[in-house]
């Protein structure tokens, strides 16, 4: 992860979330930052984890979490825990920024008019057969790194957008997500990934399109292919393939989502887009063990699901896997949603 692995950093992760401020956005330009997210925040929030001994967080305690805590129900309590793993990827990234904000795009950053479409992705086929999961070089739920099997399935080679999660809910007459305004996304990001969607969105938007959620097995390997691969494009990171915080942070700059497929270097072996970094992605599968992990969690088990994939937001401060391997992931309970959290779609092969 954002927060990977471990149950504090993805709960501080939670804690820290801030919504980002979606006035018009109808140009090409990125405002410099304005909130320094591991300053501010930290302040506000010490009250509820001083020593980081807490076991609940109330939302009402500190405002400027409120965004991540909130759900559809008015006193939402969600678990916290200590801070106790670090993120080796995120603590050893020393790269040169981009020239710009927009460098390895091959679309301007906002516009208006659908590139995309706005009827459900088209879908990329996945062979059936083995494939490397997970790592032995960073956080301990993430490995051991083994092989795994996937039937042949479909995914969808772009993150849902917003155009076309407008479709669902004017179809359905669901509730609109967050950063909507009278039930319609915000000016220029016809094409970005939709965010502020909870797992049950995520779900019922696939089922209403004919499809399902991806379990975490098929998404990592749609995102790394065969090979074992760390990211995507291969096992180098480079800030010019990825909307990675590690950008933003690198042009001292607020970060923002982007439209689905900007990065043609950064596809997947398959020609997915957007497997790392953008939009932390939710998936169908619980968050438990890997086969061989000796590493104990009270939080393996039905409690929570997986996300993967990183996601667009600066989480630095609290060391959450910002270069986004493939192997990433994160977990959350199910009606979490926040401004880095979306999803795409997938189907069985048959």
């Amino acid at each position: 992860m954002f927060p990977s692995a471990s149950s504090s950093v993805h709960a501080l992760f939670l804690l820290a979330l801030a919504i980002f401020s979606t006035d018009s956005l109808a140009d090409d330009t990125v405002r410099p930052a304005r909130y320094n997210h591991a300053v501010q925040a930290a302040e506000s929030c010490a009250s509820c984890h001083a020593k980081n001994q807490v076991d609940v967080f109330k939302s009402s305690m500190a405002n400027d979490c409120n965004e991540c805590h909130s759900s559809d129900e008015s006193d939402f309590i969600a678990p916290v825990a200590e801070k106790t793993f670090n993120d080796p990827y995120a603590n050893k990234l020393k790269i040169a920024p981009p020239p710009d904000a927009t460098a390895g795009m091959s679309v301007p950053m906002f516009y208006n008019e659908t590139r995309i479409g706005k009827d459900p992705h088209v879908m990329v086929p996945i062979p059936a057969g083995p494939f490397i999961r997970g790592s032995n070089h960073r956080l301990p739920d993430e490995g051991p790194e083994h092989t795994a099997e996937t039937k042949a399935f479909l995914i969808d080679k772009y993150e849902v957008t917003n155009l076309q999660y407008k479709q669902f809910i004017d179809a359905t007459n669901r509730k609109s997500p967050n950063h909507f305004r009278n039930r319609t996304y915000p000016e220029g990001k016809v094409d970005h990934p939709v965010v502020w969607v909870s797992w049950y969105d995520a779900h019922d938007y696939c089922q209403w399109a004919g499809k399902r959620l991806p379990t975490d097995v098929e998404w990592e390997k749609a995102a790394r292919g065969t090979d074992g691969r760390d990211f995507p494009w291969g096992d180098d990171f480079d800030v010019n393939k990825v909307n990675s915080p590690v950008r933003w942070k690198s042009l001292e700059m607020e970060g923002d989502t982007m439209p689905v497929g900007s990065f043609e270097a950064g596809k997947s072996p398959y020609g997915l887009y957007d497997m790392s970094g953008n939009v932390w992605e939710w998936t169908d599968s619980w968050y438990t063990q890997y086969p061989g992990n000796q590493w104990p969690s009270e939080n393996y088990g039905e409690l929570y699901k997986v996300l993967k994939g990183g996601s667009w937001w600066d989480c630095s401060f609290y060391q959450c896997g910002v270069s986004a391997p493939s192997f990433n992931r994160s977990y959350f309970k199910q009606n979490i949603k926040n401004s880095s959290f979306g999803f795409r779609c997938a189907k069985d092969d048959k």
